[in-house]
């Protein structure tokens, strides 16, 4: 497709001065273009000497008119989570909120306020309510939540038990499906616990993303409930069978681009990571592996490797969970 001139400009002009980098795609391309620049990008993924690192706190990467993904820097935490922001006509969702509180040195309030302005008919920001939710409850999802709570027209779910059932109403954990409509975009949650007892995934109708927190994602998975991830990725994948699903995009890259090659927990230098997204082919492969192991065992595939907990880290676990309700 072609652009004028006059395009360009106003399209350099209306994204200039955001809060963070920003890669820019015009919003009329075909979703499969789309999703090809999706597997392809190249995140910021760290440096060899961080005290000189010149990346931005934040990468905003704009999917399309109203999907962004966010990518904290890996010199501001070796966990480099992604946060994903799906904007409607009256709601903003914002899930997760990475893994560092200090709104300096990584402003996130600041820079969905500025996709926020970004997107409203005139000067007030407030046009819309913004909506955080959580993959999970685990602290580098849910750090900088502090910096929502108590702003106008802001909702933010507490990343617990009681937050999750009270906001999306569940009655029949974790079979129930619920939705969140953002106007004219209507939201799927759909319980996916065993990484974390309060883990969900989230689904897209407009982009076709299916968000899967630390559930699934291009990494070394750690899971805490074998039985109820077995269950929650059998959920998955059957979901995947019934929907069209273009892509599935998790919380983190921990995979080199080499198959079945991890990156150390802690590294805070990546240069040769793994695309973010991941197939409904992968989550096809995975269920069946698991389906197959009669008990808990490493599954080591190309694209992530799932292991159980053992006792201590479990017990580490839960009592981190009974501090954080």
């Amino acid at each position: 497709m072609k652009y004028t001139l006059v395009t360009a400009i106003l399209f350099i002009l209306f994204t200039k001065g955001a809060a963070a980098e920003e890669d820019k795609h015009f919003i009329n391309e075909p979703t499969t273009h789309l999703i090809e620049v999706l597997g392809e990008k190249q995140w910021i993924h760290g440096s060899q000497d961080c005290e000189n690192n010149q990346d931005h706190a934040i990468e905003v990467f704009q999917y399309n008119e109203s999907s962004y993904v966010l990518r904290q820097n890996k010199c501001l935490s070796y966990e480099a989570p992604f946060i994903y922001v799906l904007i409607g006509q009256k709601k903003i969702l914002v899930v997760d909120t990475g893994a560092t509180e200090n709104a300096e040195e990584f402003p996130l309030y600041q820079t969905i306020q500025s996709l926020n302005q970004k997107h409203s008919d005139n000067t007030s920001t407030n046009e819309r309510e913004i909506v955080v939710i959580h993959s999970h409850s685990h602290s580098d999802h849910y750090s900088a939540d502090s910096q929502f709570i108590g702003q106008a027209n802001v909702t933010v779910v507490a990343a617990n038990n009681a937050g999750v059932n009270e906001f999306f109403e569940f009655e029949q954990w974790p079979e129930q499906q619920a939705n969140i409509e953002l106007g004219g975009r209507n939201i799927t949650i759909i319980p996916t616990p065993g990484h974390q007892e309060e883990a969900i995934s989230v689904y897209d109708p407009q982009t076709k993303w299916l968000l899967t927190g630390d559930t699934f994602y291009p990494g070394y998975i750690y899971v805490k409930a074998w039985g109820d991830y077995k269950a929650s990725i059998a959920r998955l994948a059957e979901f995947t069978n019934k929907h069209n699903v273009s892509a599935i995009l998790g919380s983190h890259i921990e995979m080199t681009n080499k198959p079945g090659e991890f990156y150390e927990i802690g590294t805070l230098y990546q240069p040769e990571e793994s695309s973010l997204l991941l197939t409904s082919s992968d989550l096809t492969t995975l269920n069946e592996r698991l389906q197959q192991a009669d008990k808990p065992k490493k599954i080591v595939m190309d694209s992530l490797i799932i292991e159980p907990l053992g006792f201590l880290p479990k017990l580490i676990s839960s009592i981190a969970k009974w501090f954080i309700g």
